[in-house]
């Protein structure tokens, strides 16, 4: 697999080319943060977009790797994406940048962008291993504390896999891009940090949190 994303016609950025990343690794970095993605696919002749918890595994059976979505086997958009190219879209908010004008307020961000053909993951095999990653996603090493799926849950559940070999990195960081008059003006300007943090644990009943648990708390 290339460590290198090749631009095409969808990826190839058309605004703020020095914020791109053509570095692999920056794309499984945002997608492993990101906690939800948004799929858009055409269903029925229309375009929607949906969010889903997601996960990605570099070294997968999809050329430049494989993302894993999943949901109700009943869900219409999981039904019809197997077969048509779909868009995934990540994002990480890190901070409301607040300028001295109007036009140069933006926010700093990283993001991601993913085009793929999906396809529908009907091996045993792979689809476990699919589900593990997603349960892992959300909290790193959750899924070796828990009993198998039963056949009755598997039968209810969806799981759909996109290559990842087409795919673009987008970021923006520092403060505001006043122009020198603006600055002059002595308007107040700056960066809001913005970040995912973790409230009070809420336990279902009386007990130790589990390694697992404090580890992402931490992360958090």
């Amino acid at each position: 697999m290339s460590a290198t994303l090749s631009p095409t016609p969808r990826t190839q950025l058309t605004r703020h080319r020095e914020r791109g990343s053509a570095d692999r690794a920056d794309l499984f970095a945002v997608i492993r943060e990101a906690l939800v993605c948004h799929v858009g696919i055409v269903r029925d002749g229309e375009p929607v977009v949906l969010p889903s918890i997601h996960a990605v595994d570099p070294d997968g059976p999809d050329e430049g790797g494989t993302l894993y979505l999943h949901g109700s086997i009943a869900a219409p958009w999981l039904l019809q994406a197997p077969g048509q190219r779909v868009c995934a879209t990540f994002t990480l908010l890190d901070g409301v940048v607040v300028a001295r004008a109007a036009f140069s307020h933006s926010m700093n961000y990283r993001s991601a962008v993913v085009y793929g053909a999906a396809r529908r993951v009907d091996s045993g095999t792979e689809r476990d291993h699919a589900l593990r990653l997603i349960v892992d996603h959300v909290v790193p090493g959750r899924s070796a504390t828990l009993r198998a799926n039963t056949r009755k849950e598997l039968a209810a559940t969806a799981v759909v896999a996109v290559s990842l070999a087409e795919a673009s990195v987008k970021a923006r960081t520092g403060g505001p891009k006043d122009e020198p008059e603006d600055v002059a003006a002595a308007t107040w300007a700056g960066v809001v940090p913005l970040a995912v943090r973790a409230g009070r644990v809420e336990p279902d009943q009386e007990g130790v949190v589990p390694d697992d648990v404090t580890r992402r708390l931490r992360d958090w």
